[in-house]
This record gives C-alpha cells, sequence and structure tokens, in this order.
C-alpha cells in the first residue's frame, strides 16, 4: 500500500476536500445535521478552527487551523467520516466516502484568501444557486455577518477571480 506523506505542521492552516464515494449523491446535504454532529463529536478530540468551509451535496471543501501539537489532522478526518457513517449507514453498508482526501498546507496570506474565496463560491461555481447567500451549508453567511464580506459578493459578474491554488 502506497504511504501518502503528510505535510503536519502545528498551528498551520490547512485546504481540504473531503469526496464522497458516489459523486452523484447529495447525502451530505440531506444528512447536514449528521454531518455538523460527527464534526462537533471530533472536534473535542481534535481541536482545530474552521475558517472557511462549504458542504456541498457530494464533497466538502474547508480551510482549517489546526489547534493541536501534532496538527493531527488526518485523525480528524477519520472522526469526521466514521462519526457520519455511524449516524447514516444502514446496517451492512460500507463508507459512502472515498478513502482519502486532498490537503495542501496554505503557506501565506494570499493564498489564504484564495482558499476562503474557493470555498465560498463554490456553490456559485457548481450551479447549486444564482446568489451565495442562498447557500445555506457555508461559512460564507458568518463571514458577511462579520463584515469580512460584503452581502453582494460576487452576486454580480458570475464566477471570476483568483481562487484555489495558482
Amino acid at each position: 500500500m502506497v504511504r501518502y506523506r503528510r505535510n503536519r505542521i502545528a498551528g498551520a492552516t490547512y485546504f481540504f476536500t473531503v469526496t464522497l464515494r458516489d459523486r452523484r449523491s447529495d447525502l451530505l446535504v440531506r444528512e447536514i445535521e449528521a454531518l455538523r454532529q460527527a464534526w462537533r463529536a471530533a472536534a473535542v478530540r481534535v481541536p482545530h478552527t474552521v475558517i472557511a468551509a462549504v458542504v456541498l451535496p457530494d464533497h466538502l471543501h474547508a480551510v482549517i487551523r489546526m489547534e493541536d501539537e501534532t496538527a493531527n489532522y488526518p485523525r480528524l478526518w477519520q472522526d469526521i467520516k466514521k462519526g457520519f457513517t455511524r449516524r447514516t449507514a444502514t446496517p451492512g453498508s460500507t463508507s459512502a466516502w472515498q478513502s482519502r482526501y486532498w490537503e495542501r498546507t496554505v503557506r501565506d496570506e494570499k493564498e489564504l484568501r484564495r482558499h476562503v474565496d474557493y470555498v465560498h463560491i463554490n456553490p456559485l461555481k457548481h450551479g447549486l444557486v444564482e446568489v451565495l447567500k442562498d447557500w445555506p451549508h457555508s461559512t460564507s453567511h458568518r463571514h458577511v455577518e462579520r463584515g469580512w464580506l460584503p452581502p453582494d459578493w460576487a452576486a454580480s459578474g458570475g464566477v471570476t477571480g483568483e481562487y484555489g491554488e495558482r
């Protein structure tokens, strides 16, 4: 089996993409409360701060700052996936998740901003809504409430700009 080397730095910030096996599924939004419960339970064991997150029907993106000394995000995602699976799976079924996830260490403020914007623009990018404020499963609402994003952010002109990786 291939052994993946993950960049684990205490206090670092990471961008993640975590995906269901069935890319046509809507399980994550259909069972959003189970995902929230699993994430809250995992947060007790693996301290972290969610900077930005969006849950789409078949995958999610998150920008997270690890608060523990070991930057144990593999444990965080394992706990979230297992907790969600326990809450949603029928007896005898397998996990709905892809076995791996994609992660990237955020290196500077400019990259952080790009990843946060990418997270927030995703429902629009995937055609799930025409106006971002209509997508309920995003931290963009919190960012607007705190004045970090204008209420009409990305509302005019569609999806353009520098998002995600360069």
